[in-house]
């Protein structure tokens, strides 16, 4: 079952899935949405409703596997893993927040006794940069610190958008003697991609949860590069950001505005762009090892990764709430296409 298949890269993972030879069931809450694309692709669907717990469960018992791609994960992940776990399940997500993360990983024993594998962020969210932490960490004994470089989207989706204001209050963190702290002073710095340098920020990604697990590195900072411009939507709307977060109705406003006025990127946006990946690790003896990474553009990326992560599960069977990494090893990256690892650069 693919839940949240109507959505902008749930929609790329349906196609993606009919293009690898894939039958899935799509499924989500509009009848009104979820039709069109079913009767496009020559899918089954259903429509389901998260908050119905036993219909759920119920649905589910007839799958092996939901790939879930409906966000605000924070919304919608919980009564989706929890039906999973009931109906012996495997679920995958394409979050990359880390609150859905570390939530899931508890789920770990539940998972295994279930004799299901629950394994979030099987898009751009966080496939190569997990892959490629977990490779580059095998290259030095009891590494300490990790730094990762990512360059990532060329337009979000409306989905993106929304996810990223939820989080708002959240704030720069990074993980630091093995826990989430909050970062009192951001500091720019310079990091030499495989194509270019660039001046680079602190910012909250996934692999803050993700690659402390694939890694046990305790020290963990994720950078992006400063965007040439940064609009402050909410200001905009004239909204803050506590009546985002506490007012329904404000909330309402954000949500219609990006429905009406973000779209993601074009499909040449997806074909062409490229995106840049940089990991490096050291340990208290100075010992230092890195590695880059190049692939496909962010949203593309998500649909086959995503794919691929579903026929590896399938194939390999791993049980418990895992990384990607661990699910499915550091070289799992290479078997996506259009995407190169580098040991090193000139």
């Amino acid at each position: 079952m693919l839940y949240g298949a109507y959505g902008y890269t749930g929609s790329l993972i349906a196609q993606e899935a009919s293009k690898r030879g894939h039958n899935p069931v799509l499924a989500g809450r509009s009848a009104e949405k979820l039709v069109p694309l079913a009767e496009k692709l020559n899918f089954d669907y259903m429509v389901l409703d998260l908050k119905d717990d036993s219909s759920l469960k119920k649905s589910l018992e007839d799958f092996d596997l939901v790939f879930h791609s409906a966000g605000p994960f924070k919304h919608t992940s919980a009564p989706m893993v929890k039906a999973c776990l009931k109906a012996g399940t495997n679920y995958v997500d394409i979050t990359g927040e880390i609150p859905v993360f570390e939530e899931n990983f508890r789920y770990d024993t539940q998972a295994k006794d279930a004799g299901i594998a629950i394994i979030s962020g099987v898009g751009f969210d966080v496939v190569p940069t997990d892959c490629l932490a977990k490779f580059v960490s095998e290259k030095v004994s009891d590494p300490t610190t990790l730094d990762l470089g990512i360059t990532a989207m060329s337009n979000p989706s409306p989905g993106t958008l929304k996810t990223m204001l939820e989080h708002y209050d959240i704030g720069q963190l990074v993980r630091k003697d093995g826990n989430l702290v909050r970062l009192e002073k951001v500091e720019v710095r310079k990091m030499q991609f495989s194509d270019m340098e660039r001046t680079v920020r602190p910012v909250t990604w996934g692999d803050l949860s993700t690659a402390y697990r694939s890694t046990g590195i305790p020290n963990i900072t994720t950078y992006f590069p400063l965007p040439k411009k940064f609009p402050n939507l909410l200001g905009s709307l004239g909204i803050s950001p506590k009546e985002m977060s506490e007012n329904e109705e404000a909330k309402k406003k954000v949500d219609s505005w990006i429905e009406e006025n973000i779209h993601g990127p074009d499909e040449n946006k997806r074909k062409t762009y490229r995106c840049y990946i940089y990991a490096s690790v050291h340990n208290t003896k100075g010992v230092k090892a890195q590695a880059w990474l190049e692939t496909m553009e962010s949203y593309r990326f998500t649909a086959v990764a995503g794919v691929r992560s579903v026929e590896k599960l399938l194939e390999l069977r791993p049980k418990g709430a895992l990384t990607p990494a661990l699910a499915f090893g550091a070289d799992f990256i290479l078997e996506i296409p259009e995407t190169k690892r580098i040991d090193t650069i000139n």
